[in-house]
Protein backbone atom coordinates (compact mmCIF):
# COMPACT_ATOMS: atom_id res chain seq x y z
CA UNK A 1 0.00 0.00 0.00
CA UNK A 2 1.53 3.03 -0.71
CA UNK A 3 1.84 5.50 1.73
CA UNK A 4 -0.82 8.10 0.31
CA UNK A 5 -3.38 5.16 0.60
CA UNK A 6 -3.25 4.03 3.69
CA UNK A 7 -6.78 5.49 6.31
CA UNK A 8 -5.65 8.20 8.26
CA UNK A 9 -6.93 8.29 12.09
CA UNK A 10 -9.10 10.79 12.68
CA UNK A 11 -8.29 12.62 15.66
CA UNK A 12 -11.69 13.14 18.22
CA UNK A 13 -12.44 16.48 19.16
CA UNK A 14 -12.48 17.48 22.97
CA UNK A 15 -16.30 17.79 22.38
CA UNK A 16 -16.42 13.89 21.17
CA UNK A 17 -14.28 12.84 23.82
CA UNK A 18 -15.79 14.58 26.51
CA UNK A 19 -19.36 12.71 25.59
CA UNK A 20 -17.61 9.31 24.95
CA UNK A 21 -16.57 9.95 28.56
CA UNK A 22 -19.72 11.22 30.09
CA UNK A 23 -21.71 8.40 28.23
CA UNK A 24 -19.65 5.73 29.65
CA UNK A 25 -20.08 7.73 33.17
CA UNK A 26 -23.70 7.32 32.85
CA UNK A 27 -23.84 3.81 31.23
CA UNK A 28 -21.57 2.92 34.38
CA UNK A 29 -24.16 4.76 36.83
CA UNK A 30 -27.45 2.73 35.03
CA UNK A 31 -25.44 -0.43 35.99
CA UNK A 32 -23.55 -0.05 39.00
CA UNK A 33 -24.96 2.87 40.79
CA UNK A 34 -23.26 6.28 41.27
CA UNK A 35 -20.82 4.83 44.00
CA UNK A 36 -19.34 3.03 40.83
CA UNK A 37 -18.37 6.12 39.37
CA UNK A 38 -14.69 6.19 39.78
CA UNK A 39 -12.18 7.76 37.28
CA UNK A 40 -10.53 4.38 36.91
CA UNK A 41 -14.04 2.29 36.43
CA UNK A 42 -14.99 5.18 34.07
CA UNK A 43 -11.69 5.06 31.83
CA UNK A 44 -11.80 1.42 31.58
CA UNK A 45 -15.38 1.37 30.39
CA UNK A 46 -14.52 4.44 28.07
CA UNK A 47 -11.37 2.85 26.59
CA UNK A 48 -9.30 5.77 27.73
CA UNK A 49 -6.76 6.44 30.20
CA UNK A 50 -7.36 7.23 33.50
CA UNK A 51 -5.70 10.84 33.00
CA UNK A 52 -7.52 11.38 30.06
CA UNK A 53 -11.00 11.32 32.47
CA UNK A 54 -9.27 13.56 34.90
CA UNK A 55 -8.58 16.01 32.12
CA UNK A 56 -12.21 16.29 31.14
CA UNK A 57 -13.72 15.97 34.33
CA UNK A 58 -11.41 16.91 36.56
CA UNK A 59 -13.53 16.85 39.58
CA UNK A 60 -15.08 13.26 40.22
CA UNK A 61 -17.66 14.78 42.42
CA UNK A 62 -18.60 17.08 39.89
CA UNK A 63 -18.88 14.21 37.05
CA UNK A 64 -21.02 12.45 39.58
CA UNK A 65 -23.64 15.28 39.80
CA UNK A 66 -23.30 15.66 36.13
CA UNK A 67 -24.43 11.85 35.62
CA UNK A 68 -27.03 12.20 38.23
CA UNK A 69 -28.66 15.58 37.05
CA UNK A 70 -28.71 14.51 33.21
CA UNK A 71 -30.43 11.20 34.00
CA UNK A 72 -32.95 12.61 36.39
CA UNK A 73 -33.84 15.54 34.54
CA UNK A 74 -34.18 13.33 31.54
CA UNK A 75 -36.90 11.45 33.43
CA UNK A 76 -38.95 14.15 35.06
CA UNK A 77 -38.69 15.60 31.01
CA UNK A 78 -40.45 12.52 29.79
CA UNK A 79 -43.24 12.56 33.04
CA UNK A 80 -43.70 16.21 32.15
CA UNK A 81 -44.35 14.90 28.50
CA UNK A 82 -46.71 12.22 29.87
CA UNK A 83 -48.41 13.99 31.85
CA UNK A 84 -48.85 17.28 29.26
CA UNK A 85 -50.82 14.63 27.26
CA UNK A 86 -53.27 13.39 29.54
CA UNK A 87 -56.69 14.83 29.43
CA UNK A 88 -58.28 15.86 32.70
CA UNK A 89 -56.35 17.27 35.52
CA UNK A 90 -57.20 14.40 37.26
CA UNK A 91 -56.31 12.30 34.58
CA UNK A 92 -52.66 13.98 34.73
CA UNK A 93 -52.47 13.05 37.93
CA UNK A 94 -53.23 9.42 37.89
CA UNK A 95 -51.27 9.36 34.81
CA UNK A 96 -48.13 11.27 36.49
CA UNK A 97 -48.46 8.32 39.36
CA UNK A 98 -49.05 5.68 36.76
CA UNK A 99 -45.85 6.30 35.41
CA UNK A 100 -43.41 7.26 38.23
CA UNK A 101 -45.12 3.80 40.20
CA UNK A 102 -44.83 1.14 37.23
CA UNK A 103 -41.36 -0.54 38.32
CA UNK A 104 -39.80 0.13 34.70
CA UNK A 105 -37.80 3.31 36.63
CA UNK A 106 -35.82 1.27 38.86
CA UNK A 107 -32.26 1.82 37.95
CA UNK A 108 -33.28 5.82 38.31
CA UNK A 109 -34.88 5.20 41.39
CA UNK A 110 -31.30 3.73 42.90
CA UNK A 111 -29.79 6.93 41.72
CA UNK A 112 -32.43 8.24 43.59
CA UNK A 113 -31.50 7.29 46.37
CA UNK A 114 -27.84 7.32 46.47
CA UNK A 115 -27.90 11.28 45.28
CA UNK A 116 -29.91 11.95 49.24
CA UNK A 117 -27.08 9.37 50.65
CA UNK A 118 -24.03 10.42 48.78
CA UNK A 119 -25.15 14.25 48.60
CA UNK A 120 -23.94 14.34 52.39
CA UNK A 121 -20.49 14.06 51.33
CA UNK A 122 -20.84 15.16 47.85
CA UNK A 123 -21.64 19.29 47.84
CA UNK A 124 -22.16 19.28 43.60
CA UNK A 125 -24.16 16.06 44.23
CA UNK A 126 -26.45 17.63 47.10
CA UNK A 127 -27.06 20.57 45.10
CA UNK A 128 -28.20 18.43 41.95
CA UNK A 129 -30.06 16.85 44.26
CA UNK A 130 -32.16 19.56 45.42
CA UNK A 131 -32.61 21.43 41.61
CA UNK A 132 -34.13 17.54 40.95
CA UNK A 133 -36.54 17.72 43.70
CA UNK A 134 -37.11 21.11 42.66
CA UNK A 135 -37.95 19.84 39.37
CA UNK A 136 -40.40 17.37 40.48
CA UNK A 137 -41.97 19.22 43.12
CA UNK A 138 -42.37 22.05 40.73
CA UNK A 139 -44.22 19.73 38.16
CA UNK A 140 -46.55 18.23 41.12
CA UNK A 141 -47.19 21.85 42.21
CA UNK A 142 -48.53 23.18 38.48
CA UNK A 143 -50.57 19.82 37.83
CA UNK A 144 -52.14 20.17 41.21
CA UNK A 145 -52.87 23.62 40.74
CA UNK A 146 -54.65 23.47 37.41
CA UNK A 147 -56.83 20.86 38.88
CA UNK A 148 -57.55 23.53 41.69
CA UNK A 149 -58.09 25.92 38.91
CA UNK A 150 -60.58 23.74 37.14
CA UNK A 151 -62.67 22.89 40.18
CA UNK A 152 -61.15 19.12 39.80
CA UNK A 153 -59.15 18.92 42.80
CA UNK A 154 -59.18 20.54 45.87
CA UNK A 155 -56.54 21.72 48.58
CA UNK A 156 -55.69 24.66 51.08
CA UNK A 157 -51.83 24.96 50.07
CA UNK A 158 -50.79 23.27 47.18
CA UNK A 159 -47.02 23.57 47.34
CA UNK A 160 -47.81 21.48 50.67
CA UNK A 161 -49.65 18.92 48.76
CA UNK A 162 -46.90 18.54 46.12
CA UNK A 163 -44.45 17.86 48.45
CA UNK A 164 -46.84 15.12 50.71
CA UNK A 165 -47.28 13.50 47.21
CA UNK A 166 -43.60 13.71 46.02
CA UNK A 167 -42.58 12.19 49.62
CA UNK A 168 -45.46 9.40 49.28
CA UNK A 169 -43.95 8.51 45.43
CA UNK A 170 -40.18 8.68 46.63
CA UNK A 171 -41.14 6.42 50.04
CA UNK A 172 -42.86 3.88 47.48
CA UNK A 173 -40.22 3.78 45.27
CA UNK A 174 -37.47 3.59 47.38
CA UNK A 175 -39.04 0.32 48.91
CA UNK A 176 -39.86 -1.26 46.04
CA UNK A 177 -36.43 -1.53 45.08
CA UNK A 178 -36.00 -4.62 48.48
CA UNK A 179 -39.42 -6.16 47.83
CA UNK A 180 -40.34 -8.75 45.55
CA UNK A 181 -42.66 -8.29 42.43
CA UNK A 182 -45.58 -9.87 43.97
CA UNK A 183 -45.26 -7.19 47.27
CA UNK A 184 -45.04 -3.97 45.45
CA UNK A 185 -47.98 -1.63 46.39
CA UNK A 186 -50.83 -1.55 44.04
CA UNK A 187 -50.49 0.97 41.85
CA UNK A 188 -54.45 1.49 42.34
CA UNK A 189 -54.26 1.99 45.64
CA UNK A 190 -51.72 5.02 45.38
CA UNK A 191 -53.64 6.65 42.71
CA UNK A 192 -56.83 6.31 45.40
CA UNK A 193 -55.08 7.12 48.05
CA UNK A 194 -53.30 10.71 46.26
CA UNK A 195 -56.75 11.50 44.74
CA UNK A 196 -58.47 11.30 48.25
CA UNK A 197 -55.90 13.84 49.33
CA UNK A 198 -56.65 15.77 46.46
CA UNK A 199 -60.20 15.33 45.20
CA UNK A 200 -62.87 18.10 46.52
CA UNK A 201 -64.69 16.93 49.78
CA UNK A 202 -68.29 16.80 47.51
CA UNK A 203 -66.86 13.61 45.78
CA UNK A 204 -65.46 12.04 48.64
CA UNK A 205 -68.74 12.23 50.00
CA UNK A 206 -70.65 10.76 47.62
Amino acid sequence: MAPDDRPRRTRKSAGERAAEILDAATGLARAEGLAALTVRAVAERAGVTQGLVAHYFPSVHELVARVYRDVVGAEVAEVRDVVAAAGSPADRIRALLETVLDGSRDEVTVLWVEGWALGRANPALAVAVREQMDAWHALLATTIAEGVAAGALAVDDVDRAAWRVLAFVDGLNAQSLVREDAARPSIADAVASVEAWLRPQAAIDR
